[in-house]
């Protein structure tokens, strides 16, 4: 086994998101080292995954001087104009409480049928290099993986939307929501494992 001889850190305080990181990172890239990011959390004031993706890795890059990596994921539903997108981890309210944002997401959908439930998770990875003496080095990826909404929550794995997520590509009949998959099947394909994909010859300059 490869030892970790790079240090990248995490711009979150979400243990979820650290340990899905990890597992995506060390599979293609098990030199780098994810650590979780123990500053101030900055104001994410964008309106965009891409907006609060930069904010975060740069205020991560920031307070600990190493290379930061910020995610800023969540859900776009076509019947809602791409709506919670930057907004779904709040979408209910500044609680950020995942089983409420759920509900509400399927109350405001309860009448849409199946063809019409399309939906997307949607994520953002912004890399922020500092650099001494000059302006920091910064790279934005994105990853897509599409599905539609389920009309009531399954599964106990996973966090966030992935109770209400169904991806396409599953068989006829046998169709699961992402809290249904492992840990393995999400990060194979999911969304960051796509946007990282994208990433990695970028981590190649650290």
């Amino acid at each position: 086994m490869t030892a970790p001889s790079r240090t990248v850190v995490l711009a979150t305080h979400n243990p979820h998101k650290i340990e899905e990181f990890g597992a995506i990172v060390a599979a293609s890239r098990p030199d780098v080292a994810v650590i979780g990011y123990d500053g101030p959390e900055p104001v994410e004031d964008g309106v965009t995954f891409r907006e609060n993706a930069l904010i975060k890795a740069r205020a991560a890059a920031a307070h600990t001087g190493l290379p930061a990596l910020a995610d800023d994921s969540g859900i776009c539903v076509d019947a809602l104009g791409g709506a919670p997108g930057a907004f779904s981890a709040y979408w209910a309210g500044q609680r950020k409480d995942a089983v409420a944002n759920r509900d509400l997401l399927l109350d405001q959908l309860r009448d849409i049928p199946d063809p019409r439930r399309r939906a997307q998770f949607v994520s953002t990875i912004a890399l922020v290099i500092p650099v001494p003496d000059a302006d920091a080095v910064e790279h934005i990826v994105e990853g897509i993986w599409p599905g539609r909404l389920a009309h009531a929550a399954a599964g106990e794995g996973g966090f966030g939307y992935d109770p209400v997520f169904i991806p396409d590509g599953q068989p006829e009949g046998a169709e699961r929501t992402v809290a249904q998959w492992t840990a393995e099947e999400k990060n194979a394909v999911s969304h960051r494992a796509r946007a990282f994909a994208a990433l990695v010859p970028l981590l190649a300059t650290l």
